[in-house]
């Protein structure tokens, strides 16, 4: 494994902790009507390395699973860093 490779895990786990994060103040916000955390946040976050710990908080706290823009953009952007994770893991010079 290359160096690039360790960087992105680092990134991918300090993302995910962070929208894993916002999600579940957005869902105690929502309970108790306070202001939220504009939805716009919570998708750049899912397309920036934050997707499996956006998609585990939707999951577990149920919340944002009725709107299909979240899993479309944290399936995407799950994929897009699936990608890059194989591309950063040294692959990329197999196939050149």
């Amino acid at each position: 494994m290359t160096t690039m490779f360790y960087l992105f895990l680092a990134l991918e786990a300090g993302m995910s902790a962070l929208t894993f994060v916002l999600f579940a103040l957005d869902k105690w916000f929502a309970k108790r009507r306070k202001r939220r955390i504009r939805e716009r946040t919570l998708l750049l976050c899912l397309l920036l390395f934050g997707a499996p710990g956006g998609l585990l908080s939707m999951a577990l706290f149920r919340h944002k699973t009725k709107h299909s823009s979240f899993w479309l953009t944290g399936t995407a952007g799950l994929l897009l860093q699936l990608a890059l994770a194989w591309l950063s893991a040294g692959y990329l010079s197999d196939l050149i």
